[in-house]
């Protein structure tokens, strides 16, 4: 039962980790696609702006108030989605971490100093540390 214990947290932590990356491409897409509108928001303002200095005169305040808060809006949205990503990246960095430690944990060959070492074990005795049934009795 351990082994199907141990196969089914792996199976989840691999879910979990294809599902952070599937999230995380879908808001890097996402910021992708915003930054493009906001590009192209800068350069309709830019053109107003240029094609108004070369005519002579200053751009409409109707056609300047439109297209800033056009820029304005898909910028703040692109930043909110990069800030998303990276708020995804350091929880994801924060699990792996958390993950790992509690592996090492788990892990004999990798458990803390309140166990003693195999030294030690051999010297009290062959059963001090192992498992009742898993002592070695083959004479």
């Amino acid at each position: 039962m351990a082994f199907i214990d141990k196969l089914k947290e792996e199976l989840d932590r691999a879910g979990k980790a294809a599902q952070g990356a599937f999230d995380e491409g879908k808001s890097r897409l996402e910021a992708f696609r915003t930054r493009q509108l906001a590009d192209k928001a800068a350069q309709a303002l830019g053109y107003a702006v240029f094609r108004a200095k070369q005519g002579g005169s200053d751009v409409d305040t109707d056609t300047y108030d439109r297209l800033s808060a056009t820029l304005a809006t898909h910028d703040a949205e692109a930043a909110r989605y990069e800030a998303e990503i990276e708020m995804k990246r350091k929880d994801a960095s924060a699990d792996r971490t958390s993950t790992e430690d509690a592996a090492r944990s788990a892990d004999p060959a990798h458990a803390s100093s309140s166990t003693p070492p195999p030294s030690a074990a051999t010297a009290a005795g062959p059963d001090i540390g192992t498992p009742p049934g898993a002592q070695d009795i083959s004479g």
